[in-house]
């Protein structure tokens, strides 16, 4: 019987389903859900509950229930694979909360998200309660972020106390699908526990002072923290009559949707960076030891194969791309044509892109910064072209902090498959990119139950020989940078750093004589 393998990605705005045949060494299925399309009756907006208030982005958990649903009872109507799974890992998005009561029931009918700014204050109260940021990367590796886990819980306690008090368990969002897939089973793994602002991905150890500044009971309230490299149980009884898997049918330990990018675009060695291009913008590496930035801006994460994996996330990309899009009655092709119009450097124009507030750098009440722009630059042309670069500047800016020099930058996300969004990134990052086909996290997540199972079955093979195995890169995305732009975009690269200094407060080179150089 071929073996085969499943992975399951849980992102903001859809469900992903793949199965990979081992035996065969190849992708076999391959489904996902859009949530606004696929289940209107949970009313979103790009997988957000709409009308709510600003700053404030919550889904129910019971969306990503159903969508599950749909992808099993797709499979199960369309193929004979799932009684084949040996094993299903899943992926999504970090830093969601989901509260569950003693019974298994939500506690509170919906998830704080992500991209969920709402709670600054309760941010500051724990960096205050704690002695201040240094004191809190002391204790946990990273700033505290609005991002994170731990202010959305001290945000319920605030001003949600009988949603606490109904709490027993408090879960990630890939955690709470490892629930119900394996019928019980509440466990964190150190991958995805690292984004917390609780949990210390260096010592691997609850902060105990900052848990107790949000509720002395709060412990109770959570998980244990295991290996991310083992099994946490096998599929629940009920999902296996129903949809005919294996009663054998391991579930793996799971992770973030950024460590199982990770795996799923071949960045398994130093030396390799991935840059995702998805509704936030990531870039991650692999290390072998923890990086903790005294700053905070780069997160101090574990991945999710034993090591370490330092992680800048800006919050602006390819939502304000596709609004940009929308906005000028714009497609993808006819954006690129605009482009043509243009040079690169944009005569110095140039765009902080700080529409949603921003995470990297920590500016959750930020706003757009637009530079230069004489009369004349007004226009469709030079817009278009500064969205593009301050995007891509934006994600650089915090890259420089990083400790390695990339080899290779590993592209996913919908704007991986555009020609002058890959060109631009090699010229601005001054490396050689390439960029994966399929969705990474998915296939990353399907990689990994499959090392995980035969692991733990005794045939020991290597993550590298699973990944040079399954991930595919595109041959008509490879880029160099253009030589004849290099010394442009080392000028504009500056010019966007010291705007950005500026903004904050921070010293920083007169940006006005280094737009002068450009123009």
């Amino acid at each position: 019987m071929d073996k085969m393998f499943a992975g399951i990605d849980v992102s903001t705005q859809g469900l992903k389903f793949i199965i990979i045949n081992l035996t065969h060494q190849v992708i076999v299925y391959n489904d996902s859900i859009n949530y606004d399309k696929d289940l209107p009756e949970f009313q979103t907006l790009n997988g957000t509950t709409i009308n709510q208030s600003k700053g404030v982005s919550e889904s129910n958990p019971l969306m990503w229930i159903d969508a599950l649903h749909i992808v099993f009872e797709r499979a199960k109507r369309k193929t004979k694979l799932l009684p084949n799974i040996r094993s299903i890992s899943v992926s999504a998005q970090q830093h969601g909360l989901v509260s569950l009561t003693k019974d298994g029931k939500l506690a509170k009918p919906t998830s704080k998200l992500w991209n969920d700014f709402s709670t600054q204050t309760e941010c500051e109260l724990l960096n205050a309660g704690i002695g201040g940021t240094d004191k809190m990367i002391d204790a946990i590796g990273n700033s505290q972020k609005t991002g994170y886990t731990a202010s959305k819980i001290f945000h319920m306690f605030r001003s949600e106390i009988d949603y606490f008090n109904a709490t027993a368990s408090f879960l990630l969002v890939h955690n709470y699908i490892n629930w119900y897939l394996t019928g019980g089973v509440k466990v964190m793994e150190d991958g995805d526990a690292s984004g917390t602002g609780l949990w210390d991905p260096v010592s691997k150890t609850w902060s105990k002072k900052l848990v107790e500044i949000i509720s002395k009971d709060l412990f109770d309230k959570l998980p244990a923290v295991e290996s991310s490299t083992k099994s946490i149980g096998k599929i629940s009884n009920e999902l296996a009559h129903k949809y005919g898997f294996d009663l054998k049918c391991t579930i793996d330990a799971g992770s973030g949707d950024n460590m199982y990018g990770a795996i799923g675009t071949g960045n398994i060695e130093p030396g390799i960076v991935t840059i995702s291009l998805g509704t936030s913008g990531t870039i991650y590496t692999m290390l072998e030891k923890a990086f903790v930035d005294p700053a905070g801006e780069i997160a101090c994460f574990c991945n999710s194969i034993g090591s370490y994996m330092p992680l800048i996330c800006v919050s602006n990309m390819a939502g304000v791309y596709n609004n940009f899009l929308e906005a000028n009655n714009l497609s993808h092709t006819s954006f690129e044509k605009v482009l043509e119009k243009t040079k690169p450097g944009n005569n110095g124009n140039l765009i902080l892109p700080w529409f949603e507030g921003e995470r990297t750098p920590d500016l959750p009440n930020g706003c757009p910064l637009y530079f230069g722009f004489n009369i004349e630059n007004l226009n469709l042309e030079t817009l278009s072209r500064g969205i593009l670069e301050g995007l891509i500047l934006n994600l650089h800016d915090g890259f420089i902090k990083l400790p390695v020099t990339p080899k290779t930058l590993h592209l996913t996300g919908g704007m991986s498959t555009s020609e002058i969004w890959c060109q631009t990134i090699a010229n601005i990052f001054n490396c050689k990119t390439v960029s994966v086909k399929d969705e990474g996290a998915a296939l990353g997540a399907a990689i990994h139950a499959a090392w995980v199972w035969e692991n733990e079955s005794g045939n020991k093979i290597s993550l590298k020989e699973l990944s040079d195995t399954f991930v595919q890169y595109d041959q008509k995305l490879h880029f160099t940078p253009e030589k004849k732009y290099v010394e442009t975009y080392q000028s504009l690269i500056k010019l966007y750093s010291s705007l950005s200094k500026r903004l904050r407060g921070l010293e920083a080179d007169n940006p006005y004589m280094l737009r002068k150089n450009l123009a």
